[in-house]
């Protein structure tokens, strides 16, 4: 007797199947993908679009978008705050609209964040060749502009045929519930094929339930690892993003009051303490405090939890000096765990630490240790306030800026950010008061983030004031999805900070023998620089044309003021502010990044820049 069918097109039938695929995790069931993005062309119209419009929005939701790229951030966004439990779709046409994706999934997959991309393809059958818009390549005939897609997808499929989406669509939502694999994912589906009818088999469109993993570490890799912590005089947690991934952070509290090892931060993994916990000691690495980067120095034992020790949290592989420094790396994924020839053990992260706080019962640190870093830690509180500190009638600082922000935020408030000057203070001095509050996209560091990643967190969490911290270098690259943001109702805060040009890459510039070469926006001076008078664009005018409430602070007392509006507000609002930039108040950089100099220059900045970078590298070492 055979089994029943439904017939439907391709398109029709993937939109199906992923309406009832689920993850669950601790007994707690959601929806894997739980809406789709969309631009619509003539390579997805009639067939993704038609299946979208026939399945209305109770079995998929639809959001439109306005930017390919912003809509994968979008996506990006919601399922970071999830934890990666629930995540969006996103659909193209072919052509740009496929191409614009490869920025956001590449974000997506170097963060480990799941998306699931299906741009439109050329046709399988190749009745019609080249069709407008068409990669036509003299010696690979199956090649497309989507291919672009593979080496920043965690998986990648073309579904040529109607059956080859079973395994396709089995395979793509395995990888995106996987915590170890999770990334973008993307399947390419030619435009004919998505129009293309079949007799699919019922059990196809049955509820499918995928539960997250929470493995528990090897006995040996535990062992081990207790016997280092009990060994070490001075030892450092490294909270790294994998933390919120798996909800550990009240198991990291535990630990740490325990046994009274501090914890350092990377960008992904701030909040996985409150600010005020005696144990945490803020951010570390380049972009760190001064009382992280000296016990980096110093630190006899190095324990990683759910990071991926990139060169600003290593600072370039020169912060690490105890000549006898181990490491031992609690990470799902064992490709993370072996990183510095650490010890490694291989779990979930919560289950990994719950299993090191029963194992370490009784062990404790040092009390001259921790009455070290709890005094380092009251020094850096006076940095930090230092920093904040500004006269009402002033023209605010950068550093200002965020002070006025930390006052009006509360507990839940989300802060998001990604690329310039903005993710080094705000990695030194944002007081994280939740798990989920700060949220730095600093992976991919990709401008132009910050705006839709808040049009998706506020999706996620409708209850929640969310900002967007871009200033205008940010803003000029991808403003788009305040539209979006109105159309849907969503009131997200954007705090716009202007500053005239690439104020972070301006100063790395400077610091490298660049002499702020092209960061600037100004006119062109008599000698042809960008050094002349300001540009006189007006981004809030540009984002009140866009549908956005704009107010526009001039002052500190004028910032607080706006600020406490745009957290009041129902509707999506800007707050602009224009800087002071020419009093420096960040805290500079307390550890080395490596950005290799012009080993032969004329001119006298470089040379300078150069003596200093050969200085700089010399700390630089492998851990083997």
């Amino acid at each position: 007797m055979s089994s029943p069918t439904r017939r439907l097109t391709v398109a029709q039938a993937l939109v199906r199947f992923l309406s009832v695929q689920y993850t669950e995790r601790d007994g707690v069931r959601q929806r894997l993908i739980a809406g789709t993005w969309g631009i619509f062309g003539h390579g997805n119209v009639a067939g993704l679009g038609q299946a979208l419009l026939e399945a209305g929005e109770d079995t998929m939701p639809f959001h439109q978008g306005r930017n390919e790229q912003a809509m994968v951030h979008a996506a990006v966004g919601y399922a970071r705050q999830l934890d990666r439990l629930s995540a969006q779709a996103v659909t193209t046409s072919i052509g740009p609209g496929a191409t614009n994706l490869v920025t956001g999934a590449a974000l997506a997959t170097i963060n480990r964040l799941p998306v699931l991309l299906l741009p439109g393809d050329s046709f399988a059958t190749r009745a019609a060749d080249p069709l407008l818009q068409q990669l036509e390549h003299p010696s690979e005939a199956d090649l497309t502009v989507n291919d672009t897609l593979r080496p920043v997808s965690r998986y990648f499929d073309r579904v040529t045929r109607p059956e080859a989406l079973v395994p396709a669509a089995l395979n793509a939502v395995r990888v995106l519930a996987d915590p170890v694999e999770t990334g973008a994912v993307t399947l390419a589906l030619p435009q004919d094929v998505q129009a293309e009818a079949y007799d699919w088999p019922e059990e196809f469109f049955a509820e499918r339930v995928w539960r997250v993993r929470r493995p528990a570490p090897d006995p040996a890799e535990l062992a081990a690892a207790v016997r280092a912590i009990r060994q070490a005089a001075r030892p450092l947690i490294v909270a790294g993003g994998g933390v919120h991934h798996s909800r550990a952070e009240e198991a990291l509290r535990a630990l740490v009051d325990a046994t009274g090892v501090p914890v350092a931060s990377t960008q992904a993994g701030k909040g996985s303490l409150r600010h005020d916990h005696p144990a945490d000691l803020g951010g570390i690495g380049h972009t760190g405090t001064a009382v992280c980067d000296d016990l980096a120095r110093a630190a006899d034992l190095v324990i990683g939890v759910g990071t991926r020790y990139t060169d600003f949290t290593t600072a370039s592989r020169t912060l690490f000096q105890n000549p006898d420094v181990r490491f031992v790396n609690l990470n799902i994924a064992a490709f993370d765990a072996h990183k510095l020839a650490a010890l490694s053990l291989v779990a979930d992260a919560r289950t990994g630490l719950e299993a090191l706080t029963e194992a370490l019962a009784g062990h404790r640190v040092d009390a001259g240790y921790e009455a070290e870093y709890r005094a380092g830690k009251e020094r850096w509180e006076r940095v930090v306030a230092a920093a904040f500190r500004a006269d009402d009638d002033a023209v605010p600082t950068q550093t200002q800026v965020l002070g006025a922000l930390d006052a009006v935020v509360g507990d839940d408030d989300v802060v998001i950010n990604a690329a310039g000057s903005l993710p080094g203070d705000l990695h030194k001095l944002w007081r994280a008061r939740s798990p989920r509050q700060y949220h730095l996209e600093y992976g991919y560091s990709c401008m132009g983030y910050e705006i839709p990643a808040a049009v998706g967190v506020q999706q996620a969490t409708p209850d929640t004031p969310v900002w967007a911290l871009v200033g205008d270098g940010t803003y000029l690259m991808m403003p788009t999805e305040i539209v979006t943001a109105v159309q849907e109702g969503l009131p997200v805060n954007l705090l716009l900070v202007q500053n005239h040009g690439y104020a972070s890459i301006g100063g790395l510039s400077e610091s490298v023998g660049g002499e702020r070469f092209g960061t600037a926006y100004r006119h062109r001076a008599a000698d042809g620089t960008f050094s002349g008078d300001p540009l006189p664009v007006d981004l809030a005018a540009n984002a009140a044309s866009l549908g956005m409430t704009v107010l526009r602070a001039r002052t500190v007392r004028e910032l607080r003021e706006a600020l406490a509006a745009a957290r009041a507000s129902d509707r999506p609002t800007c707050v602009y502010v224009e800087t002071d930039t020419a009093t420096p108040t960040a805290p500079p950089a307390e550890a080395w990044w490596d950005v290799p100099v012009a080993a032969t220059a004329s001119r006298e900045a470089a040379v300078r820049a150069r003596e200093e970078y050969e200085r700089q590298v010399g700390a630089r070492r492998h851990h083997l």
